[in-house]
């Protein structure tokens, strides 16, 4: 029997405690032959706190865990019964009333968002019509409000006031703040 992804369900905010728990359990009831690996996916993001930039980590997910395993009665039975788990994602119709794996293309694109290497993604904390002052830059001590917010390129359309007349100007997150 082969190993397979499944996903399973848990409560939002007790991913990594579920994990924990599953791994425990499956030592101490040897399931270690059926049980591979178990993945919270997760993403680096890059949040500015007080004008400083600062790299956190959020689940993709929230409230699913992967695992890779062998369906098992046995393996099955482990899983779902470990504290904070809810139940497997694509329980079927099937008489062992067993999940569905994830398909290979499935695994491969979660898997792929949460090992590639890429720059942390910089999650905004700013939206169209709020006040800022900008703290770097040659428009350092200027204040303005936001006109547009470019995620992607995590930049800033400000509406700045220069010689009486407002002025678009493009900045990055890390050079304004909230007033």
């Amino acid at each position: 029997m082969a190993f397979n992804w499944y996903v399973i369900n848990t409560y939002s905010g007790h991913e990594n405690k579920v994990r924990l728990n599953l791994l425990q359990r499956i030592k101490t009831m040897h399931q270690e032959k059926n049980v591979k690996e178990i993945v919270v996916p997760t993403e680096q993001v890059v949040e500015t706190k007080n004008g400083k930039k600062v790299q956190t980590e959020k689940r993709i997910f929230p409230g699913y865990v992967m695992v890779k395993m062998r369906m098992t009665d046995d393996a099955w039975t482990v899983v779902k019964n470990t504290p904070g788990v809810t139940g497997f994602v694509g329980a079927s119709n099937r008489p062992d009333n067993k999940p569905l794996p994830l398909t290979a293309e499935e695994v491969g694109r979660i898997l792929e968002s949460v090992t590639t290497e890429e720059k942390p993604k910089a999650v905004a904390r700013f939206s169209v019509g709020e006040k800022v002052r900008v703290m770097s830059g040659p428009l350092a001590d200027f204040s303005g409000e936001v006109s547009e917010v470019n995620e992607d390129q995590n930049k800033l359309t400000v509406m700045v006031n220069i010689f009486g007349r407002e002025t678009p100007a493009q900045l990055s997150f890390d050079q304004v703040k909230k007033v």
